[in-house]
């Protein structure tokens, strides 16, 4: 009997952290994959509504070498870094934040949502900076939901989050070539995959969903084969993220909230943390996450 072969080479089941108020999983970096495209790290949290008074309280922490990019389904999360940028993000916008040589941020529920308790429901994923650009001046973009083109056909539609897809392109500043959509599916909703990016992955967050005939399972990441185009589909209604761009040549290595190139480079920005060499953010300067001696997120050989 011949096999019949499916839309992915790939599938990398999400390591769930269960973090008390709200769940993460987490697919990106992983043992058997570190990045697709410049992604290097991928996360979803919630759906979750924590309880009433309380909030999420990501306190000052470094990056280095990286862009991270905060897209949020439900809720809202306030912004604060060390080069002074202050930004609320809501649903259908986008918050790049370019570490390059190094930055620190917060992230936290805003005050006035605090009472009533925030809902929280969204990716937080990082790409990595490519070569010749590691080092680049720090820098933050908030890119408001009208500059994300929404495309739509019967049954189903997609904002375009960073690169082109499907004719359209986003506003959001790119530092290598980048793929990234919120696709939303109605019942007996498709759309094509496009077969462009050298490497792209389909992570389904809501609903149920299959891609090309192949049942998907919430929260895992499948990785697609290069250059052919597949389906996504769904029976009752879905949501996916499409992500990708083009494949690093150059390997990069995770230590914490740090991504490089060089694992010298990652050394000198442990001792620049515990030293207390990184600059501190306006207004949010009373209180910083320490360097963990056995961090969750790492990808040394």
């Amino acid at each position: 009997m011949a096999t019949v072969e499916t839309a992915f080479e790939q599938v990398i089941t999400p390591v769930t952290h269960d973090l008390g108020d709200f769940k993460v999983n987490r697919v990106l970096p992983a043992r058997e994959r570190t990045m697709v495209g410049p992604f290097i790290f991928v996360d979803e949290f919630g759906p979750a509504r924590l309880p009433a008074g309380r909030g999420m309280d990501v306190r000052p922490h470094p990056h280095i070498n990286l862009a991270t990019v905060t897209y949020l389904f439900d809720g809202a999360i306030e912004h604060r870094d060390s080069i002074g940028s202050h930004a609320v993000i809501e649903p259908g916008a986008i918050n790049l934040m370019t570490a390059g040589s190094g930055i620190v941020h917060s992230e936290r529920s805003p005050q006035a949502r605090r009472p009533e308790g925030p809902s929280l429901y969204g990716m937080q994923t990082w790409l990595a900076l490519p070569d010749g650009a590691e080092e680049i001046d720090p820098a933050f973009d908030h890119v408001p939901a009208d500059a994300l083109p929404l495309i739509e056909d019967e049954g189903a539609s997609a904002r375009v989050l960073m690169g082109t897809l499907w004719g359209a392109t986003a506003a959001t500043p790119q530092h290598s070539p980048t793929v990234y959509a919120d696709i939303l599916l109605a019942a007996s909703g498709t759309i094509p995959i496009e077969a462009g990016a050298d490497e792209r992955a389909v992570m389904l967050v809501g609903g149920k969903a299959e891609l090309d005939g192949q049942t998907l399972d919430q929260f895992a990441l499948y990785v697609l084969r290069p250059g052919q185009e597949a389906r996504l589909s769904s029976a009752g209604g879905a949501r996916a993220m499409l992500m990708g761009g083009q494949a690093f040549t150059t390997r990069r290595y995770v230590f914490w909230n740090f991504v490089s190139s060089s694992r010298e480079r990652i050394y000198q920005a442990k001792e620049d943390w515990q030293a207390l060499r990184f600059p501190l953010i306006p207004g949010d300067d009373q209180e910083f996450i320490p360097l963990p001696q056995v961090p969750k997120t790492v990808s040394y050989p």
